[in-house]
Parts: C-alpha cells; structure tokens; sequence
C-alpha cells in the first residue's frame, strides 16, 4: 500500500495502482433498476486497456487533453484510467441533463475545447452526434470509440516522468470556462500517501460514494483513493442517490462500507429525505467515517444526522472532517479517526465586527459552534492572512493560504492566471486556526456553497438579466445560510417593468427556468420588486451586502 514510508516506491499514479491482484474486487456499481456490476482487478485493467488501445488508434498521442463527458458509470472510469495508460491527459466533465441549456452547454464546451485545445470528447452514443456540429475537435460515442479498436496489436502501457502532468481537475464554477487545475503524477501520489496515513487506511477497509467524479471530492476520495490502494470502492450514481438517499444505507449493510464522504447538506437530505420503512433490518455499524467535506461544516447538521441514524449503530466519532480543494488535489486538514471533532464556542459578535474567534461559554447569548475541520495532513502548510498578505495569531480570521507538496502544477494553458503569491495558494476561503486546528468561517467575496456547488452571484444575475421583463442590470443574487437543510440557501432581488400579480408571477418562473437551465442551480428564494428597490454603492454598483441585510430585514429574519 502507498503510505509515507513507501512512497519511494512509486514513480507514477500508473506502478503504483494495485492492479495485479487478480480476482480481488476493484469496483462494485450499483443501480436501483438493475443487479450489482461487480469489476475485479484483472478486469479492470482489461478494460481499461481496451479503452487505451481504442484511444491510441483514434490517433491520441501522450500529453493530448481528452475529455470525458458521459452519465456517471463504469465506462467514464475506464476511459479516464485507460486515458491515463497511453500518456493522454483526462479529465472528467459534467454530463448534459435535463435541467441544462443543451445550447448553452454545447457553448461552454466549444469555447474549453479551444481554448484548452482538447483533442477528443469522449461522451454518449446518443449525444455525440449533436455535439460533433459544436466543437472543434472529434467526439465519439461509446460504439465509435469501441469500434476503432485493433485487438491484433499489442499494448503497451506509456512510461510518464514523476512530473508530468497525470490529469487536469475542472473548476466547478456555474457557466462560463473552467478552469483546468493540472496535477502532476508526483502531486498526486504525495497527496494519496499522507491523506492515506490520516485516514489509517488499510486493505480492510471499503469506501461507498456517490459523488460524481468530476468534483475532486468523487475523482479522489471515491475513485482514484480506492484504486490506488487497493482498496474496494462500491460506486452509485449521483442522480440515483439524490432520488433514493436510502440506497447509499442499503450499500454500507450489504458490503460493510468503512469510510464514506459527503458534502454537508447529504447529512440533511439523507436526515430529512428517507423514510423509516427504507431502513428496516439495516446496519452502518461497520462504519469508521463519514466524513464531511467540500462546503462550511455546520454542527447541526452532524447531530441531526447521529440522532436520525442512531438506530443504525451511527454515533458522533464516525462523522470526521475534511478541508480539501481540488488546487491542493485534495484534502488539506483531516480530523483523526474515531475521534469527534473538536467544536469550538465563540462569541458569534466578536467573529463578526472584531474578526477574533473568542471562546465563550455555552449558553453565552451570542454563543456559536464552529466545527473543526482538523489539523494539516502531512505535507501540507496553513496561515491565516491579513489583508496584507501578512501571517495572523491563532483565533483571528483572515484569509486561508495552503503551501504542499501536492499542489496543482498551474492552470491547464492559462498562463494569464498565476494561483501562488509567494509561494502560496490563496484560498478565497476565511477561517482562523486553534490549536493548530483549521476553522473555516466563510467564503471572501460573494461565493456562495449550496449543496457542494460553487456558486458565483455574477453568473447566475447575468442570466436573470436577460430574462424579459427584468430590468437589465437590476438583479441581485446572495446566499442565505439555512441550519435545516444544511447548506446555503440562494436567493435573488430583482426590479421589474410591472406591478401586475400575474404579470409578475410569470416573470418568477421565468426566471427560475432559465437559471436552472443555464446552471442547473435551483433558486430557494425570487423576489420581484419595484423601480430604485436596490441599494448601489458609491460607484454605481449593486451593492449585494447590503441588498441582502435589506431583504432580510423586509422578510424580518436574519443569517
């Protein structure tokens, strides 16, 4: 197993894969319509072979970018690992669904393929042919690629150096180019190595996920972890879980799943969203973490979830924490195992006008739970930042700038965007350290979490700006932090040419339409108002702060 003290023993992502282990199980996937599919190793590496040798007579050298843009399932696994075989650099990308802009969609990807000059797109046979009068580079569907194989000729795997680049993360922004975070086969090994000893990962274990594995939360914790290490992973759509949350319970009691991650609003919707009958006879016993990543982790969300699941044998230390980024690969802190994490109390007044996470007591009046999210991996450095860029005393906020050995190598051809100062990644998050602990308190900026989701105001107005009947350039966007469903909730103020109910009724559903078509964000809250509503600053822009503290005020609630 890759751990620190074996590190040296592996150059790239390809020799140190457990692949040779025969019939041991690689990959079980589950469907609610159809019986497990459950992969070995050895088939796995036949497979992915097939798809390596099929990707290298479509005339795909080492180091061409190929995108992989299919329904979450075994073959986007294969393709992305066979990818990986002949040299190529892969890269997941979120699938066109129903909720999507099919032009819009078609739009974003035409303008990634050339910019990050792709030189194929892998993605459905239904699909592909749609997508080939969009994009200025081949696209084939599943029986296209399969077809081009030549099984007469022997396959030989690429031999890449430690440096160069083994696959490309994708932003997880809402519209508009994402950025391509390139990770080097030596990022990546180092980063599995530490997050694996954090972890006390052994071949025991049995991580489940439904994540989708084009956010860095699925391709690591929930594909390239496991198979790395040997490790068996049973696997399920997204889409399923989110329509039948109780299927990712019925797979912990029928595999002895070990370890787990989700994002903080999982633990509400799976609290809230399955039924008592769909748990009957089932036990999560064997679990040693849940483990909470990718968006603020609030304390409630953890107690709802252990009191909902305690029937099932859940108690508080098997829900652990993660802070993690696809920048850094993946996780920079992780609480231990078996442990709860530590919960901070502060004064919520003085987080707020003095920037200092000051300890009070419990039931201290403006008394708030910050939920630890543990300290650094090994490997990985942590400083708080004031404005200045200059290093701040534990307990105050700043800035979160993260330094390691598992860094992205720069953003895929962007050479227009540098993502280090001095060394550094700069975050955008705010948080303050304790006891050597990382708190993350927020996002800089207006970046809003909603369900594990990067949401960005700007892109999501611009489309509510071209909706008729809004003023162009009247709306507004914020998010409202939610303690029932766990997340941040997104809301939206924009003035309107009418004062007519119906009139007005339309535009709101027009409105919700569009952005969910556009970005697949659903919108919590719409507010229509009148002409000079919005608060703009000094300057003449919107100013959202202050926007949002109004409605609130109006709505006679608060954050």
């Amino acid at each position: 197993m890759l751990t620190l003290s074996t590190r040296a023993d592996y150059q790239t992502l390809l020799d140190a894969a457990a692949l040779q282990a025969g019939d041991s199980p690689a990959i079980t996937y589950l469907s609610i319509d159809a019986d497990p599919v459950a992969v070995t190793r050895a088939e796995f590496a036949r497979s992915a072979r097939t798809y390596g040798a099929a990707l290298r007579v479509m005339g795909i050298a080492p180091r061409d970018l190929v995108i992989i843009a299919h329904t979450q399932n075994l073959e986007s696994i294969y393709a992305f690992w066979g990818a990986l075989l002949i040299g190529a650099i892969p890269s997941l990308f979120p699938t066109l669904t129903e909720k999507l802009d099919p032009d819009i969609y078609m739009a974003n990807m035409a303008e990634l393929v050339h910019v990050s000059d792709v030189c194929a797109v892998l993605t459905t046979d239904d699909f592909a042919p749609t997508l080939t009068d969009r994009v200025g580079c081949p696209v084939y569907g599943s029986r296209q690629l399969l077809a081009l194989l030549d099984e007469s000729v022997p396959f030989e795997s690429y031999n890449p150096a430690p440096d160069e680049i083994a696959f490309l993360q994708h932003s997880s922004g809402t519209t508009g180019l994402q950025k391509g975070i390139a990770l080097s086969h030596h990022a990546v090994l180092n980063h599995l190595a530490s997050y694996s000893d954090a972890l006390d990962l052994s071949t025991d274990d049995v991580v489940v996920s439904w994540l989708p594995l084009y956010h860095d939360m699925g391709l690591i914790a929930g594909f390239l972890l496991p198979l790395i290490q040997g490790v068996p992973l049973v696997l399920m759509s997204p889409f399923e879980w989110v329509k039948s949350p109780a299927m990712l319970f019925r797979a912990i009691n029928d595999t002895q799943a070990t370890l787990c991650w989700l994002p903080n609003f999982a633990y509400n919707h799976c609290a809230r969203r399955i039924r008592q009958r769909d748990l009957e006879g089932l036990s999560a016993a064997s679990m040693r973490m849940f483990i909470n990543c990718s968006e603020p982790v609030y304390y409630e969300s953890h107690a709802l979830f252990v009191e909902r699941f305690a029937a099932l044998g859940i108690v508080p230390a098997m829900l652990g924490v993660s802070y993690a980024m696809a920048e850094n690969t993946f996780a920079v802190t992780q609480t231990l195992p078996h442990q709860i994490p530590h919960l901070d109390v502060i004064d919520r007044a003085a987080l707020q006008t003095d920037l200092r996470a000051e300890l009070v007591l419990d039931d201290h009046p403006n008394a708030a739970i910050k939920v630890s999210c543990g300290k650094p991996i090994y490997g990985v450095s942590v400083h708080i930042l004031d404005r200045a860029g200059q290093s701040l005393p534990e307990r105050h906020v700043g800035e979160i700038a993260v330094q390691s050995d598992s860094m992205l190598s720069g953003y895929y051809h962007r050479p227009d965007l540098d993502p280090f100062r001095d060394g550094w990644y700069l975050t955008g998050d705010r948080g303050y350290l304790a006891d050597g602990e990382v708190y993350v308190v927020g996002r800089s900026k207006d970046l809003i979490i909603n369900a594990g989701k990067n949401v960005y105001p700007q892109d999501i107005e611009a489309i509510i700006n071209t909706v008729p009947g809004v003023h162009a350039g009247r709306a507004v966007v914020f998010g409202v932090a939610d303690e029932r469903e766990g997340t941040e909730l997104i809301a939206v103020v924009a003035e309107v040419e009418t004062d007519d109910a119906d009139a007005r009724k339309a535009i709101t559903q027009q409105v919700r339409q569009a952005v969910i078509q556009q970005s697949t964000v659903t919108l919590n809250y719409v507010h229509l108002v009148d002409d000079r509503w919005l608060i703009k600053t000094s300057s003449g822009k919107i100013a959202r702060a202050a926007n949002r503290d109004k409605w609130l005020s109006e709505r006679g609630s608060r954050s």
